[in-house]
């Protein structure tokens, strides 16, 4: 894996979003940078800027796990490279 990259997490708002997302990054060793959430209508969104360098599997497992813990949970979770939104605002 890159070393950071940033995960969305969207999903109906609910209490212990955000400890179940933290608690599945740190068991992986995926270390938490930056957090950002809002609250819009009945959904809550995040957006989190995480260090992936001492992550414990590969970044194809990693987005494996999180679609199907985003499922479990009935969150959309998705992990980008933080290289892709560098290049987004290069253009």
């Amino acid at each position: 894996m890159s070393d950071h990259s940033v995960l969305t997490v969207i999903g109906k708002d609910r209490i212990g979003i955000v400890a179940e997302v933290a608690t599945l990054l740190a068991e992986y060793h995926i270390n938490i940078l930056n957090i950002s959430q809002q609250l819009m209508e009945d959904f809550f969104t995040m957006i989190i800027l995480v260090d992936t360098e001492a992550c414990s599997i590969s970044r194809a497992e990693m987005l494996t796990i999180l679609a199907e813990e985003g499922k479990k949970r009935a969150l959309d979770m998705r992990l980008q490279d933080e290289a892709l939104f560098q290049a987004m605002y290069r253009i």
